[in-house]
């Protein structure tokens, strides 16, 4: 038999998950030498993209174009896509190891960070990753329901998650008709009474997680004006020494946005954004019902710890905030994949520079990968996933050259996509969700918006179900 890696007896690697992460490593590994490759990309939803589809606001397109380098990556002839596939359902790893070389998971981190204070699970309160799949319209979290009948709501973290949350609750209806924001949350937020938005950040405005350009954006809303209270805006003495040493000017220009904020007054518009600094939630109360009606505070001071970095501690001084509506906006976190090490810790797969580790010897597993968030953790921007996709290639490359690989006894690429179709024959091809994009896109078109999206798997189906009905096995 002709070595690994050859035109005749290509390196065959799955990778599990199509967000960025799953696209660059795919990407590394076209781009190569070595070895010949073949890539199989198994995603549990129809459509590829990751957060990119489903976290991205909709109101910042110019992100989404990204996707256009992850098609061209698609388009090469060694790549496949198998959509509405899940693994650990349709596909277990034991079924992976029959027909891969290699399996790289990169399943990001798809659940969210708790406070784990009193009252968090009131009605009214909820993740800000919730929020943020319903208004992008994940088929998971399209029949999720939000009362905007209130007038005050909060946002507890202020990274850049949190300040989308913020943008869409704060943008006017006209805005918002102009994304592509779900329909039916377009019309739930055309109604919304939300007067006032506070965003609160645990510690001062130089370690606020949104960049210059986020909260520079937060400025020119149409139906919005910002305000920061001065005596919050104003750096604490050790921050303020640190950003002189430092002289970090993307910090610099943050503190500079945040401050002029301060300055303003006047509110004209219909509604008030309030950005907060060093303050942390300690407790949600509610009514009788069972809905928050408003989250105790506590006012923090930063500290400087052995490992010379600022960390907020409570100094006893609380307030109470009247608040119809929370989002929690603290982190991801990654969930476990059946058969595959966790560290609960950490919220990602065991893992050292990507190579899935045994959690009794912590040696490498043969075969088996992670890259992007469930290996990392959720840092970082989507440009971040490039990079630390090249870490894990780099492993996987040198295990290949050594023979350290899975021993997969179906090699054949028929082989698997047989098994694929016999467990789940409506999975999508790159060529189903192309004819889907070009559909979505011209639904968009007809009402001047960049795409209208089938939300339920259903809709898709059915929008392409011709197709997918010759898939039936016989």
């Amino acid at each position: 038999m002709e070595h690994l890696g050859s035109e005749t007896h290509p390196l065959r690697v799955a990778i599990i998950g199509a967000g960025p992460s799953g696209f660059y490593v795919a990407e590394h590994l076209f781009n190569q030498k070595q070895f010949v490759v073949a890539v199989d990309m198994i995603e549990r939803l129809p459509t590829p993209y990751g957060l990119v589809r489903y976290g991205v606001a909709p109101d910042h397109q110019k992100i989404k174009a990204v996707t256009a380098t992850y098609d061209k990556i698609a388009a090469h002839p060694r790549f496949r896509f198998f959509g509405h596939v899940e693994f650990g359902k349709h596909l277990t790893l034991d079924d992976l190891r029959e027909f891969y070389h290699q399996v790289v998971f990169t399943t990001g981190a798809q659940t969210d960070r708790r406070m784990d204070i009193p009252g968090e699970d009131l009605q009214g309160s909820y993740a800000a990753t919730t929020f943020v799949a319903w208004y992008n319209g994940h088929p998971d979290f399209c029949d999720q329901q939000f009362d905007f009948s209130g007038e005050r709501a909060a946002i507890v973290g202020v990274g850049n998650v949190a300040v989308d949350v913020a943008r869409i609750l704060c943008r006017t209806p006209e805005e918002l008709a102009r994304t592509d924001i779900a329909d039916y949350a377009l019309e739930a937020l055309r109604h919304s009474r939300i007067k006032e938005v506070y965003m609160l950040g645990r510690r001062g405005p130089a370690q606020a997680a949104f960049t210059p350009p986020e909260v520079k954006e937060l400025g020119e809303l149409e139906g919005a004006d910002v305000f920061v209270p001065p005596e919050e805006a104003a750096l604490d003495p050790l921050s303020q020494q640190m950003l002189e040493e430092s002289k970090d000017r993307a910090t610099l220009r943050k503190v500079e946005i945040v401050q002029s904020y301060a300055q303003r007054r006047d509110s004209t518009k219909p509604r008030r954004l309030i950005l907060r600094f060093l303050v942390s939630p300690v407790e949600l109360k509610g009514n009788a019902a069972g809905h928050v009606t408003a989250m105790r505070l506590v006012k923090n001071e930063l500290y400087l710890t052995d490992a010379g970095t600022l960390r907020p501690r409570p100094t006893g001084v609380y307030e109470e905030l009247p608040v119809d509506l929370v989002f929690r906006s603290v982190g991801y976190q990654g969930v476990p994949l059946p058969g595959v090490p966790f560290d609960a810790r950490w919220g990602v797969i065991l893992n050292q520079k990507g190579r899935v580790l045994d959690p009794e010897t912590r040696q490498p597993i043969p075969g088996e990968y992670a890259a992007g968030w469930i290996k990392r953790g959720p840092t970082g921007v989507i440009g971040t996933n490039k990079p630390d996709a090249l870490e894990t290639v780099t492993c996987m490359l040198e295990d290949a050259s050594k023979g350290v690989t899975l021993q997969p006894v179906s090699p054949d690429p028929a082989a698997a996509e047989k098994r694929i179709r016999e467990r789940q024959p409506l999975y999508f091809s790159y060529a189903d969700w192309l004819r889907l994009n070009e559909l979505e896109v011209a639904r968009g078109r007809a009402q001047g918006r960049p795409r209208v999206k089938f939300i339920r798997v259903e809709e898709m189906l059915a929008a392409l179900g011709k197709r997918l009905g010759l898939r039936r096995p016989a």
